[in-house]
């Protein structure tokens, strides 16, 4: 009995997996958002913000937090996430666009 429940259970998942090897194997490619300048002025003024002045004394006010609430602690992990936090609020626009821009290439060459 239980060799025939093994053998339902396996065809029944070499059955599922055939599906979904399919279901990768004909889907094309989607190219969503790669298009429009809807926002590009509110995503340039939020990347000048965050790059720019206003974003350095952010990032500076992170690491003196960091560094009273180190010297507070007695720790140095405090001072670590206000470097970490200042150099991500930095570096955030960078990998943003880098991560959505990456299909762009691909993109241009194929239409």
């Amino acid at each position: 009995m239980t060799n025939a429940v093994r053998t339902i259970q396996t065809q029944r998942l070499m059955t599922i997996g055939a599906l979904g090897l399919m279901a990768l194997m004909i889907s094309e490619p989607s190219f969503a958002g790669t298009g429009g300048d809807a926002f590009t002025d509110v995503w340039d003024t939020l990347k000048d913000w965050t790059q720019g002045t206003l974003g350095r004394i952010v990032a500076g006010a992170m690491v003196l937090v960091g560094i009273v609430g180190g010297i507070a602690r007695q720790s140095l992990m405090a001072f670590a996430l206000g470097i970490g936090g200042g150099m991500g609020l930095y570096n955030t626009p960078t990998v943003v666009e880098s991560v959505m821009s990456a299909t762009l290439p691909v993109v241009a060459n194929t239409q």
